[in-house]
C-alpha cells in the first residue's frame, strides 16, 4: 500500500467516525419558547415527544402568489462578522439572533474535533462557567473519536490530513425559563458536510454529508457561550428533517447560512 492509500485510508476511517461525535457529542437543547429571525421551529427524521412550537405567521410554507418557499429559494442568512479571535475560536458576536447564529457557526467549522489539546483550549474559550463537566464531556468524546478512527487517545489531527466543515442552514429557537431575559439563552440545529483532503488527493470523493448537531448559547459577560445547564438541557426541542428543497423545513425555521464576503 503507497502512501496516497495509506493516507486516504486513514482519512476514510477518520470521517467514519465522525458520525459518533455528531449522535453523542456537542449537543444542546430546549423546548421552544418563541422563534428567532421570523421562521418557526422544531432534529432531524422525527419530531421530539414532548416539543412544542409557536410559529411566526412569516414562516408559511407557500410564499407569494402560493409557490412554496424552501430554504433554497429563501433570503439566506448572512452571517455576522466576528471581532476577536481567542484560543483558536472566532468571538465578538453581537447580542442578537443573527450573532448566535454566527457564534454557533464559527465555533463548529473551527472546531478541533480530532485533537483533545486544541479542542480544551476552544472550549474554554466559550463555555459558559456555569457549564458544569462539559469541557470534560467534550474532550472524553473527541478521544473517544480518535480511538474509533484508529489513532491514539490524545493527540493532534494526523499528519497530511485536511478537514473542512461547512455549515448549510441553521434553525435557531429561543429557550425561556424563569428569571431570565428573551434572547439571552438561544439553541441552534446546524446541517453541516464534512470534506477530508490530504496533499496526493485535495477532493474528497466521500464526504460526510447532511450531518445534524446542535448546540445551546447563553449571552453571559458580553459574549455567547455554550451551555448543558439542566435547566435549559431539558428543554431541547427537535426540528424536521433539513433539506434545501423542503417547504416543511422552511416552515419549521430552517434557514441557510453564509459568509459574508
Amino acid at each position: 500500500m503507497d502512501t496516497h492509500d495509506r493516507s486516504a485510508r486513514k482519512a476514510r476511517l477518520t470521517l467514519a467516525g465522525l458520525a459518533v461525535l455528531a449522535a453523542a457529542g456537542l449537543v444542546g437543547g430546549g423546548v421552544v419558547a418563541y422563534s428567532l429571525l421570523g421562521n418557526g421551529v422544531a432534529e432531524k427524521g422525527t419530531a421530539g415527544p414532548t416539543a412544542t412550537a409557536k410559529h411566526s405567521p412569516s414562516a408559511s410554507v407557500a410564499g407569494e402568489g402560493g409557490t412554496p418557499t424552501t430554504p433554497e429559494k429563501a433570503a439566506k442568512l448572512d452571517l455576522s462578522v466576528p471581532t476577536g479571535l481567542r484560543n483558536g475560536v472566532s468571538t465578538g458576536f453581537p447580542h442578537s439572533p443573527r450573532g448566535a447564529v454566527s457564534a454557533a457557526v464559527y465555533f463548529w467549522e473551527e472546531y478541533a474535533f480530532l485533537d483533545d489539546q486544541k479542542a480544551r483550549q476552544q472550549l474554554e474559550a466559550v463555555v459558559s462557567p456555569d457549564a458544569a463537566g462539559y469541557v470534560a464531556e467534550q474532550i472524553s468524546e473527541v478521544r473517544k473519536l480518535r480511538e474509533a478512527s484508529n489513532l491514539p487517545s490524545s493527540g493532534g489531527t494526523p499528519a497530511g490530513i485536511t478537514f473542512t466543515t461547512t455549515v448549510e442552514a441553521a434553525r435557531p429557537t429561543s429557550i425561556i425559563v424563569p428569571g431570565d431575559t428573551p434572547g439571552d439563552v438561544v439553541q441552534i440545529w446546524m446541517n453541516y458536510d464534512r470534506y477530508a483532503a490530504t496533499p496526493e488527493k485535495p477532493t474528497d470523493d466521500n464526504p460526510l454529508k447532511g450531518e445534524d448537531i446542535d448546540f445551546i448559547l447563553k449571552w453571559q459577560n458580553g459574549q455567547w457561550r455554550l451551555t448543558n445547564e439542566p435547566k435549559y438541557w431539558k428543554k431541547r426541542s427537535f426540528p424536521v428533517s433539513y433539506f434545501p428543497d423542503s417547504p416543511y423545513a422552511r416552515k419549521d425555521g430552517w434557514i441557510q447560512v453564509r459568509h459574508a464576503g
